[in-house]
């Protein structure tokens, strides 16, 4: 089955996003299991299930809401993302910076987008 959410380029970088996120973690110290890792997870989890959840409402106020949503779970995963990289567990090469940019950009753009609906 075929939703209109799975055709947003947003959403397909945001999953794969999460993917690196998964095998990023899957390195960090086992103390952090419950902590630091689960933290970065449940971020990078919640972009895409925005994105997704926001395509699914009713109307394009509710989209917009959750698209800001959304983005606002990719500034939390890339904070996190620095804390683990000024912590010592990943080296500046493995954070995603170029992933972060352009999934900000496209949501930022969807944003963008909605509120000239939204306000039309």
């Amino acid at each position: 089955m075929r939703r209109k959410h799975h055709d947003l380029d947003a959403w397909q970088l945001a999953i794969g996003l999460v993917k690196d996120v998964y095998a990023l973690t899957a390195s960090f110290p086992p103390h952090e299991t419950y902590g630091l890792a689960s933290q970065i997870r449940r971020s990078a989890i919640s972009v895409p299930s925005n994105i997704a959840e926001g395509s699914a409402r009713l109307t394009d106020k509710e989209l917009l809401h959750f698209l800001g949503v959304a983005r606002g779970s990719l500034s939390e995963l890339e904070t996190q993302l620095i804390v683990a990289r000024e912590i010592g567990y990943l080296e500046a090469s493995q954070v995603p910076t170029e992933q972060l940019e352009r999934l900000f950009a496209l949501i930022s753009g969807l944003i963008n987008h909605q509120r000239k609906r939204v306000e039309k």
